[in-house]
């Protein structure tokens, strides 16, 4: 089932996610659906927050191969070191019709849990670390807006301020 994602304004998406404690049937299901929002939404990543849950989930995929899709999911993902450093133009499905580019680091050692509960580490890089890396933000509150400098903010603001109008009255999860 697609589920709606919510845009810049909505308070979810500047809440810290909680852990995962166990994963469950409803977890899983969680997932799947995520999975389809995200090729519904043309997107490579997308976290729980987007579409309203507070939890330590996000799905990506970095090939986005229309016949196979190679979606995976990482529950309470975590970086554990990152190096190197790569610009790249960023955009999100939460901040629909805004793109800039970030400098992030381009790998990363990550940490996670697979839909069984297994604990993997895994390094990644160029656009698998980025995709990971804009997901792992938003887990903890943050957007790709905020890693611009106050110039290019204030270029933009009048657009965000426009997606946060939009975003009130929404209902969340």
């Amino acid at each position: 089932m697609s589920l709606e994602v919510l845009v810049y304004g909505d308070p979810v998406l500047r809440r810290k996610s909680q852990p995962i404690e166990t994963v469950t049937e409803e977890i899983r299901e969680l997932a799947a659906d995520m999975i389809e929002t995200m090729y519904v939404e043309e997107g490579v990543g997308l976290a729980a927050p987007q579409v309203g849950v507070s939890i330590r989930m996000l799905v990506a995929d970095a090939e986005y191969d229309e016949e196979t899709r190679p979606a995976r999911v990482f529950v309470n993902p975590e970086i554990l070191e990152s190096w190197g450093e790569w610009k790249f133009d960023e955009g999100c499905l939460s901040v629909p019709g805004i793109r800039a580019d970030v400098v992030r680091p381009e790998a990363i050692k990550l940490r996670y849990q697979d839909l069984d509960g297994n604990v993997h580490e895994e390094e990644m890089h160029e656009i698998w670390a980025r995709i990971l890396q804009h997901e792992i933000d938003h887990l903890d509150g943050k957007l790709f807006v905020d890693y611009l400098s106050p110039i290019k903010r204030s270029l933009i603001m009048k657009k965000l301020k426009a997606l946060a109008k939009e975003s009130k009255g929404r209902i969340t999860v």
